[in-house]
């Protein structure tokens, strides 16, 4: 079960062809219907061009630090750039309307108890970089197995759709203390996550070390203790009695000697035995524990794992790109079916109403960025801080120009 959160963000969870499905469910634009949907392909073609700018200036920003590189480095004074990749980064995920998730949401993370009942713990010393960002926020519900899996009781969590992670080890990191190949000083990661809860953001990084719970401790030694007793009483009892009488006679306690024959030496033999036995099979059940932790983690990330390095900026890219078209047609599609101007106030009052009504969704409409694009784009106009938009016809033949004016000398 699904809850959206009471914040709202920008992310608009529906598809570009499933938005403008329901623009025209909305009103159909009778006579302008095939204009429209035309003008919403080119828009589609613009962006997707634009974008390409965007992708290139993120290889250039990314080949220097490229942990996957299959190239050899070529100082290219063209292709150099000043700009840092976390910066061209953080920009591309904002038009994909991500957000980036605070130090405060970070550290209440860290202090929740984990969803898959393991306790986890980061070492953020050995980062110089770390930036999170998520994008679809809700509060979900499971079921979840409690006393031994006696019982089970439903629990709410704040679960990220899609979460990505950037990562930068320090220069001096010892990679002594994690051997992974990815872990070595100055490495970077760049990783995309889906359908993470809040409480299991730890999971993600790649220093992360499993310990144990009290309750698992527990689970662990009271049966040690038990057993430790029963094989102190019955199989060593034997062995205690004649090391007590050895070290009572070599200390002078007692004048009592013992006769060290083949006999008890076996009893000797089968103490030792039994006494190594008990810590053999405590040790591993301490590993086999520990094991099971490290398999439920890793089976948890295999599956939760959507792409990594160049890969994520290049989904990322997609998108921003959709994201920016979606935002671009709803706010033409509104102006162009109001009868009068709007302000900008009015329009984003309007789409986010629609939103909550007819789709039971709350979002953030980021009208600014919208409207800026279709200004650029010659596919609204403004007076007095009202704004209307020019027929789909009129649109077209706009972007039909600009497609043009892109290849000209």
């Amino acid at each position: 079960m699904n809850k959206i959160t009471d914040n709202r963000y920008h992310f608009i969870p529906y598809r570009k062809c499933d938005i403008i499905e329901m623009c025209l469910q909305e009103n159909p634009l009778v006579g302008q219907e095939k204009d429209f949907r035309q003008l919403c392909s080119m828009l589609g073609g613009i962006f997707h061009f634009e974008f390409y700018q965007v992708i290139e200036s993120m290889k250039d920003a990314y080949a220097a630090i490229d942990p996957d590189a299959d190239t050899f480095a070529y100082k290219n004074v063209e292709c150099s750039t000043d700009i840092s990749f976390p910066e061209v980064l953080g920009g591309l995920l904002k038009k994909a309307n991500y957000e980036q998730v605070t130090q405060v949401d970070l550290d209440q993370a860290m202090k929740e108890h984990s969803m898959f009942k393991i306790r986890l713990q980061v070492d953020f010393d050995d980062f110089s970089e770390v930036l999170l960002f998520c994008r679809g926020v809700s509060i979900r519900a499971e079921k979840v197995k409690t006393w031994m899996g006696l019982r089970s009781e439903s629990i709410e969590f704040t679960n990220y759709d899609r979460v990505v992670v950037y990562i930068r080890f320090k220069e001096n990191y010892d990679q002594s203390k994690n051997p992974m190949p990815c872990c070595k000083p100055g490495a970077t990661l760049l990783k995309l996550f889906q359908n993470v809860p809040k409480a299991d953001l730890e999971m993600l990084f790649p220093n992360t070390r499993v310990r144990m719970r009290m309750v698992d401790k527990l689970l662990i030694g009271i049966p040690a203790i038990v057993s430790g007793g029963i094989v102190l009483t019955t199989k060593l009892g034997a062995s205690l009695v004649l090391l007590g009488s050895l070290f009572g006679f070599w200390f002078g306690i007692s004048n009592q000697a013992v006769e060290l024959n083949k006999t008890t030496a076996m009893v000797l033999l089968a103490g030792i035995a039994a006494l190594g036995g008990y810590l053999w099979k405590q040790f591993n059940n301490f590993k086999n524990r520990k094991l099971r932790f490290m398999q439920t983690l890793t089976q948890n990330l295999y599956f939760k794992n959507l792409d990594n390095n160049a890969g994520v900026f290049y989904r990322i890219a997609d998108d921003a790109e959709e994201e920016e078209c979606k935002e671009s047609i709803l706010a033409y599609y509104f102006l162009s079916i109001s009868d009068e101007p709007l302000t900008k106030i009015a329009l984003d009052k309007i789409i986010e109403e629609w939103f909550v009504v007819k789709w039971g969704r709350a979002i953030d409409f980021e009208i600014d960025d919208a409207l800026h694009k279709l200004l650029a784009l010659g596919l609204v106009n403004v007076s007095d801080n009202k704004f209307t938009a020019v027929s789909p016809e009129q649109g077209v033949s706009k972007l039909d120009q600009r497609w043009d004016d892109y290849f000209t000398c």
